[in-house]
C-alpha cells in the first residue's frame, strides 16, 4: 500500500522514499523505521546531497493551518531524527527535527532549503520525546517545539516564497546509523493560524 489515511488529517498520505517498516497504531499514531544512510540534506558547501529519508506527505486543503505531533525517537546514532517537513519541490523544502547531536544530546534542529540547505541547531532537550509544530500563514511558516503540547517555543520564522501548494507530513532519518524508529502520536491538523507566532500559544 502506497497511500493511507490517519484520523483527523484532511488528506491521504503518500510515501516519498519508503521506510524500512511502518505501522498505524490503534490510537492513530504512526511509527516509521528509517533504514541506514537515510537523510534529507543539500550540503551548502556543495559536497553532497542526500534525499533518502522516508517521508509520509499529504496536501493540506488550507493556506492557513497548524500541523503538530508528539515525536518520540529511539535515538542510537548521531543525526537520528524524527521530523515534520514542508515540501514544495526537490530544491525547495524545510524540516523541523528532533535530532541526536554528535555530542549525544537530543536537540531541536531546523533546516530551510532553497537550492542548498541552511542548517541550525537550537534548543537541547532532555529525554526521547517532544512536541513539534509547524504553523503556516500564507507564504510564511513558523517552527515551534513544546514540552507539554500547550506552551510553544519559536524555533524559526521564514518563507519559502510565493508558493501555493505545499505537502506536509512526518519523516524519519538515520544518516550514520543502521536504522531509527520514530513514533508520531497526537497528530493534529487545525485550520487557521496564529496571530502572533512568538506568543507561546
Amino acid at each position: 500500500m502506497t497511500a493511507f489515511r490517519l484520523a483527523h488529517v484532511p488528506g491521504a498520505f503518500e510515501w516519498r522514499n519508503h521506510p524500512l517498516a511502518w505501522q498505524v497504531g490503534p490510537d492513530h499514531s504512526l511509527t516509521i523505521t528509517a533504514g541506514r544512510d537515510t537523510d534529507w540534506f543539500i550540503d551548502p558547501a556543495g559536497h553532497d546531497a542526500k534525499d533518502s529519508a522516508p517521508s509520509a506527505l499529504f496536501v493540506p486543503p488550507d493556506r492557513h493551518f497548524l500541523w503538530s505531533a508528539h515525536v518520540r525517537v529511539a535515538f542510537a546514532s548521531a543525526f537520528d531524527a524524527g521530523v515534520l517537513p514542508v515540501y514544495v519541490r526537490d530544491d525547495l523544502w524545510a524540516k523541523l527535527c528532533f535530532e541526536l547531536s554528535p555530542q549525544r544530546q537530543p536537540m531541536i534542529v531546523s533546516v530551510v532549503t532553497r537550492g542548498t540547505s541552511d542548517d541550525c541547531n537550537s534548543a537541547p532537550i532532555e529525554g526521547p520525546a517532544v512536541y513539534l509544530r509547524i504553523a503556516r500563514q500564507a507564504h510564511a511558516f513558523a517552527f515551534h517545539y513544546s514540552h507539554d503540547g500547550e506552551w510553544w517555543h519559536l524555533v524559526r520564522y521564514f518563507s519559502l516564497g510565493p508558493v501555493e501548494t505545499v505537502r506536509m507530513g512526518v519523516s524519519a532519518q538515520s544518516p550514520t546509523g543502521q536504522h531509527c524508529t520514530v513514533i508520531f502520536s497526537e497528530i493534529r491538523y487545525l485550520q487557521g493560524t496564529l496571530q502572533d507566532m512568538r506568543s507561546g500559544a
